[in-house]
């Protein structure tokens, strides 16, 4: 994987700014931004509606992009990729359209983004479902032990698990979770979007029930993301939001709605948006997910390292750089996270994140105000680690003179 050459294709790099917050949102290469602008100049028009060219031609670029989309996780067919705003979204339309059964269970990890939490404890409001969190070990790994615990002491339905951690990187140990899930009857719908775009990830091969992932955090456009399901599953569940798009014919009393996956989007959707998701999926396959997920390991083991050196620096979560992404998350004693964040971009153009990364339940139970957390991609270079850790271990030893 040349980097050099990968970053000529993104124009924010060209100003000398150090992009160490993906795991909040990546950089868009000028392929997605040159596709988005097509749309606009050459086929502005509605797609699966009107039937002049302009029209036609839209409805096709809308779902060849659906298709790149499908390709990109390797799913049996595009009626198994519903299109939606962001994982957030796709949560939802599992949580409101699946038929949960009273008193059953739905399984999670104790370190879930709020997407992948608040819609259970709904649920359990409105459906009288139980949401279990499953405890890690004493390393902060996930505790195979606990889960098989809690999938036999609870009627569980459904295990609503992330693939990786926003919080510290951790990659959760998906393919047996998956098994485990099936052994107990239970369906598994996966949160990949801090997955996707870092892992190469088969659902056919997981066998996973459903997915979600964004395109805003796989170099595609904000506003765009995805739920996969198995198709049986999908033509089981009910619409979530309903309207425009989703049916084929209405009166003033029933209507009759469309076939997944047009069933599930209501509306217009975002035409330009999905074209630049699609090809942004295109984009990341070419890179290849193997070598960009080795290029983020072998970062944050420079990182980790150097700030495992650092007097007073504490890396929250899992530390084994190994069983992780390229994310690091750190405390420093003594010191305010935002004050970290807004001087490293001040003096050297670095952007990290500094807070509770939409994961407040998990700094809750460890009693942490947040921490400040590095993120890192494959445009992302050795030298740029490097600097990050001189100018951190000179903020650190400045402050604390």
């Amino acid at each position: 994987m040349n980097v050099e050459k990968i970053r000529q294709d993104f124009e924010i790099l060209k100003k000398g700014i150090i992009y160490f917050d993906n795991a909040c949102m990546t950089l868009r290469p000028n392929q997605v931004v040159e596709e988005i602008s097509r749309y606009y100049k050459e086929f502005p028009s509605c797609s699966g509606r009107s039937n002049h060219q302009l029209a036609i031609k839209a409805t096709e670029e809308f779902e060849n992009a659906r298709d790149k989309i499908r390709h990109f996780i390797n799913a049996k067919s595009s009626d198994e990729i519903i299109l939606t705003k962001n994982t957030t979204e796709a949560i939802n339309i599992v949580a409101n359209s699946f038929r949960f059964e009273n008193g059953k269970a739905v399984v999670s990890s104790d370190r879930e983004h709020n997407s992948n939490l608040v819609p259970w404890q709904f649920l359990e409001k409105k459906k009288g479902i139980k949401h279990i969190i499953v405890e890690p070990d004493a390393n902060e790994e996930f505790s195979m032990q606990n889960f098989e615990n809690a999938l036999q002491k609870n009627k569980t339905q459904l295990v609503a698990i992330q693939h990786s951690s926003n919080i510290d990187g951790y990659i959760l140990p998906i393919e047996k979770i998956i098994k485990v899930a099936h052994d107990f009857d239970a369906y598994v719908l996966v949160d990949a979007a801090q997955g996707a775009p870092h892992s190469k990830i088969d659902v056919k091969k997981l066998d996973v029930d459903f997915l979600a992932f964004s395109g805003h955090k796989a170099c595609g456009p904000s506003g765009t993301g995805c739920l996969y399901g198995k198709k049986e599953l999908l033509e089981n569940m009910d619409p979530f939001m309903v309207g425009g798009h989703t049916v084929y014919n209405s009166t003033y009393t029933t209507a009759e709605f469309e076939n997944v996956p047009t069933k599930f989007e209501a509306g217009l959707q975002d035409v330009a948006g999905m074209l630049g998701f699609g090809k942004a999926c295109e984009y990341l396959e070419k890179i290849g997910l193997q070598d960009i997920e080795e290029h983020e390991r072998k970062l944050n083991k420079i990182i980790t390292e150097r700030l495992s050196g650092i007097e007073g620096l504490n890396i929250i979560g899992v530390k084994d750089w190994e069983k992780k992404c390229g994310i690091t998350s750190f405390n420093v004693k003594g010191m305010d996270i935002f004050d970290i964040a807004i001087l490293l971009d001040n003096t050297k153009k670095i952007a990290i994140r500094a807070g509770m990364h939409c994961a407040h339940s998990w700094f809750n139970k460890h009693n942490l105000k947040g921490s400040a957390r590095a993120s890192l991609y494959f445009y992302n270079t050795e030298e740029e680690a490097k600097i990050f850790c001189d100018e951190l271990e000179e903020i650190v030893k400045t402050l604390n003179k």
